[in-house]
């Protein structure tokens, strides 16, 4: 803990981290009073009855940060953005010029930018409609006027938009990554209402079972950072080479291979993907068709948090978005080339192509471990839910994984800023 705000203190000191850290609390404030600005045609008091009736829909207002319980102007949230992400990262794959293009440095991120929010404008006008649609069903929004509609759906879209460059600020202005910085502080801001929930459930039967959950809680914040911050080093050796007038020397380094190479990414895109389902169960459930109505209520108890296909989607899910993702940030062949390259070689490993597939073994062995423990953690708290019969376990349990994953990644980033800093020092 002392080291920890001794860090604080220097990176406090220095004015640029010092700005940095105020800018990004600044958007942080920015979008909590956006979070509170309502859009006028919703009825608030039958929207929150709907929400303490639904546990579906008190964990996508996890997710929205309570822009949704307050329906916000920013109401639909990141959910728009990390839906075109995940088409982006799709399309990466699929078409080699946007995979050179994702390659091309700074330009390159800029561009997958550009076509990211491109591809996020009709997921964001559909998910618009659709709210309004679920909500009007619902007897929550009244029937409007063609002009009110337009109104409706342009100030939603707009205000996903508004907290998308809120994200965008803070990844190029402020500290970490912007998106992951706003989901976090949503998930913050939500859990003091979780766990007033929770305590208000507690009776005497169930105070046993609440201490030995904060008690597993504990344990797996602790297995959480122990996973994050987990590598395997792969040693790399460097013979005695010259280059022109310079001679380098013999030298010994290791390539770290993190354990969970995507972090917490996996999650929010599998959280996106389970939640579609019952949102759709929700929509047509209180359609005038007979057989709509039917297989809305067949999606709804089918893909409820509790239930076991939810929970088996959602783990593979993880799993799966985990390789994808790790995949796409790690490029054996790439590291390879610069391996030998550079004179150097693995242990009993040949350059070039040897070297390639030893580090696709050893990645794909260390990633396999990474995914089933995030899938592991991302499921248990609705077992535990289903065990304890305390049912805010389920929408606090994975905020919780993506709140130590984000504070883990900034605080790693402040240390580098306070690192590089004092090179910077030294150097003069």
């Amino acid at each position: 803990m002392k080291e920890i705000i001794s860090k604080l203190k220097l990176a406090f000191g220095d004015p640029k981290i010092r700005k940095k850290i105020i800018f990004t609390f600044a958007i942080i404030t920015l979008f909590r009073i956006f979070a509170f600005l309502p859009v006028s045609v919703v009825d608030l008091s039958s929207l929150r009855q709907l929400f303490a009736k639904s546990q579906f829909f008190a964990l996508l207002d996890i997710f929205s940060g309570g822009t949704l319980i307050n329906f916000s102007v920013m109401a639909l949230g990141l959910g728009p953005y990390i839906n075109a992400s995940i088409i982006m990262q799709l399309l990466t794959v699929v078409f080699p010029f946007l995979e050179a293009l994702s390659k091309e440095g700074e330009y390159g991120r800029h561009k997958i930018n550009q076509y990211t929010r491109t591809i996020a404008l009709p997921i964001t006008i559909l998910q618009s409609i659709g709210v309004y649609l679920l909500l009007h069903n619902q007897k929550v929004v009244p029937g409007l006027t063609p002009l009110q509609f337009i109104a409706f759906v342009t100030t939603l879209t707009a205000g996903s938009y508004i907290l998308m460059w809120f994200g965008e600020l803070i990844s190029e202005h402020g500290l970490g990554n912007g998106i992951s910085v706003l989901i976090f502080v949503g998930i913050i801001s939500r859990l003091p209402v979780v766990s007033m929930q929770t305590i208000s459930t507690i009776t005497q039967e169930t105070i046993l079972n609440v201490v030995m959950l904060i008690i597993l809680a504990i344990l797996v914040v602790y297995a959480v950072v122990f996973i994050n911050e987990a590598i395997r080093k792969v040693p790399v050796y460097y013979a005695k080479r010259i280059r022109g007038n310079k001679v380098y020397q013999q030298a010994t380094n290791y390539l770290p291979l993190k354990l969970n190479q995507a972090g917490v990414i996996p999650i929010i895109f599998a959280i996106s993907f389970v939640l579609f389902p019952q949102m759709i169960g929700n929509f047509l459930v209180v359609s005038k068709n007979t057989a709509l109505v039917s297989f809305g209520s067949f999606l709804t108890n089918l893909f409820t948090p509790t239930g076991i296909v939810y929970n088996v989607l959602y783990f593979l899910l993880v799993v799966g978005f985990t390789f994808f993702y790790t995949v796409i940030v790690f490029n054996p062949d790439k590291i390879a080339d610069e391996i030998q390259k550079h004179g150097g070689f693995i242990p009993g490993i040949r350059p070039g192509t040897a070297t390639k597939t030893y580090l696709q073994n050893v990645l794909y062995r260390i990633t396999t471990v990474g995914a089933l423990f995030l899938g592991l953690i991302a499921v248990m708290p609705s077992v535990l839910s289903a065990a304890t019969g305390i049912k805010s376990i389920i929408i606090g349990g994975t905020g919780v994984l993506i709140v130590v994953s984000v504070v883990l990644e900034t605080f790693k980033l402040i240390e580098a800023q306070v690192v590089m800093k004092s090179y910077d020092s030294l150097a003069r």
